[in-house]
């Protein structure tokens, strides 16, 4: 799959936004409760996970900083390859649920999400293309941001659908920049198996789904670098 330009970035977050709310817009409060493939976390858990997310991209798009960037789309998530301790996995667990039970029902996570992501959205398409933003401590092009945003959503909408097979998968858009930020953590020296598709690629690059002794074969000495990205 060939990535998105830069310059079709907020594009590519508007499909990968939607794509989540087109299924937390199709299921009841009960399908909010069902398990994700982040190892202790609900539907709404996971939802609220995202939902901070958006909120942090419109904090970030209302105050522009001024450049370099000191970071880009794939330097972004060097931080995040390596393997969480239990302890850490029981902290994220435990912060979650208790963002999660300050909202009365279920439900009203999946409507502050489509109003937030839906602004998020808009602001992207508003940053000028050459501004600058800072988050979670390092400064980034507007481009290089939406595509971390991106990332993040297409990986957590397959996380968001293991327990909902009726659920749409993303949208092909939101494969293109998650696609290209893998590729550049597997670097220019190895190269993916041309038989994963997209979301075989995220769920494998991300642990989500062990390589088989013919992804092994296929990578290389390269296979030793997955898991990619947490």
């Amino acid at each position: 799959m060939t990535a998105a330009s830069p310059r079709d970035a907020p594009a590519a977050l508007d499909a990968a936004y939607a794509g989540i709310t087109d299924v937390v817009g199709g299921i009841d409060d009960v399908d909010l409760l069902l398990p994700t493939r982040c190892r202790g976390l609900l539907v709404a858990d996971l939802l609220v996970h995202l939902l901070a997310d958006a909120r942090r991209a419109l904090l970030a798009f209302a105050n522009p900083v001024d450049g370099p960037a000191d970071t880009d789309a794939v330097s972004y998530w060097r931080r995040y390859a390596t393997t969480r301790t239990n302890e850490d996995l029981v902290w994220d667990v435990w912060r979650h649920r208790r963002a999660t039970a300050a909202f009365e029902r279920p439900d009203d996570i999946a409507d502050a999400w489509v109003e937030t992501s839906t602004a998020v959205v808009g602001a992207a398409r508003a940053a000028p293309y050459g501004a600058f933003v800072a988050s979670q401590g390092r400064v980034l092009s507007v481009p290089d941001f939406v595509a971390t945003l991106v990332t993040e959503a297409a990986v957590h909408h397959l996380d968001l659908i293991v327990e909902l097979p009726s659920a749409p998968p993303p949208a092909p858009a939101a494969y293109g920049p998650a696609v290209a930020t893998l590729d550049g953590l597997l670097g220019d020296d190895a190269v993916r198996p041309a038989r994963w598709s997209p979301a075989e690629y995220l769920l494998k690059a991300t642990g989500r789904v062990a390589l088989d002794d013919r992804d092994r074969s296929d990578l290389g000495p390269a296979a030793i670098w997955f898991p990619l990205l947490g």
